[in-house]
This record gives structure tokens, sequence and C-alpha cells, in this order.
């Protein structure tokens, strides 16, 4: 049970860093990548698992 807990723990602090380092970016960088903003909560959960 801790390990399950320490392993979420890290995915959502990896989930979190992910997300706040795009949303930091314009929307000409996110451009340049070909993302939206719509897309950094689905891009940011596929990146912490």
């Amino acid at each position: 049970m801790f390990d399950t807990i320490v392993r979420n723990y890290r995915s959502w602090r990896k989930y979190n860093a992910t997300y706040n380092e795009l949303m930091r970016l314009s929307s000409h960088e996110l451009h340049d990548l070909g993302i939206s903003r719509a897309d950094i909560p689905y891009i940011a959960r596929r990146c912490s698992h």
C-alpha cells in the first residue's frame, strides 16, 4: 500500500511539473510545438505515467 501511495505521489508531481512548464510557454511557442492549451492536461497526464 505504501508503494502505491509513493507511486501516485510521484506521478502527481510529474504531472504538475509538466503541466506548469507547458502553461508557462507562450501561445506562439505552443503553436510551434503543435500543442494547443486545451491539450496540456492530456499531455501532462500521458507524461506522468
